[in-house]
């Protein structure tokens, strides 16, 4: 799966899901802080993610992952594997 396809994919998501601005979401803005993520936010980010890409992810994934940038590799990783 391309890159851009994952970048839509994903914005769609949190614009509609977590209410953010779509101006918000940029590569380098800090994921956690622009979308404002508790541990339950967390939870429910990371079903959609399995849900809608069909893969697995597990906390020591998110090692290291602070931009939209870095999310979207993580999530381009596990698509192409």
């Amino acid at each position: 799966m391309e890159t851009s396809v994952i970048v839509e994919k994903v914005d769609e998501f949190l614009i509609e899901e977590f209410e953010v601005e779509a101006d918000e979401i940029a590569p380098d803005a800090n994921l956690k802080e622009t979308l404002d993520l508790d541990s339950l936010d967390y939870v429910d980010l990371v079903v959609a993610i399995e849900a809608t890409f069909g893969v697995k992810l597990v906390g020591d994934d998110f090692v290291g992952v602070e931009s939209f940038k870095d999310f979207y590799d993580l999530i381009e990783r596990k698509v192409n594997i």
